[in-house]
């Protein structure tokens, strides 16, 4: 029952997580409909997103003690270090791509602004550098708690982090417009374009 129970928390949480970060990164789509108030919810939006992030999080510890019955194994073939030592040579790279873009958007990666000028540094060369790097946290975290299930289902936050990053870009265009348009043809979304 308590499996069940994690499971569906999961899909909810996950679900809402999707939800709420999307109109997060959206506060000149927002601003249209509640002039004054559209940049200002966007904080408090982006919590609410994190907040079901975190619950996301509990339910794959949950599920290490409390899995769904299923015909995949309970950890993976290999030792748990094996896990540990793979999860160290993704999530070293992805945290450190996630901290670099946190840094380099500076407020706005939580309190966007009307005022606030396109980003620098590594958005130079890519447009989503935190989404990047958060994505594969979450397989990070199946490969820590060795888990096949968790891994799989990871795959759900590759179309989720998508979905994040082109209602960002909507926004981004509605915001700066021909500027944001210029900008994304010469970077990458995900990976950086090659420079002529």
């Amino acid at each position: 029952m308590i499996a069940w129970l994690n499971f569906a928390v999961l899909l909810f949480s996950s679900l809402l997580f999707l939800v709420f970060y999307v109109r997060s990164v959206s506060p000149a789509f927002l601003e249209k409909f509640n002039p004054g108030k559209g940049y200002r919810s966007c904080f408090r939006l982006r919590a609410i997103a994190i907040s079901f992030e975190m619950i996301t999080l509990v339910c794959y510890v949950v599920y290490y003690f409390q899995p769904l019955p299923n015909p995949l194994p309970l950890h993976f073939p290999w030792s748990w270090w094996i896990s540990l030592v793979i999860a160290l040579v993704i999530g070293i790279p992805a945290t450190t791509l996630m901290i670099v873009g946190m840094k380099d958007a500076g407020e706005e990666m939580a309190r966007p602004k009307p005022e606030h000028k396109m980003y620098t540094g590594i958005y130079d060369r890519i447009r989503h550098p935190q989404a990047v790097g958060e994505v594969f946290l979450w397989l990070v975290a199946a490969l820590l708690l060795n888990s096949p299930f968790l891994a799989i289902y990871s795959l759900v936050y590759f179309p989720i982090f998508i979905v994040f990053c082109w209602a960002e870009e909507q926004d981004l265009l509605l915001r700066y417009g021909e500027p944001y348009a210029d900008y994304m043809q010469k970077t990458g979304a995900w990976w950086p374009k090659r420079r002529k």
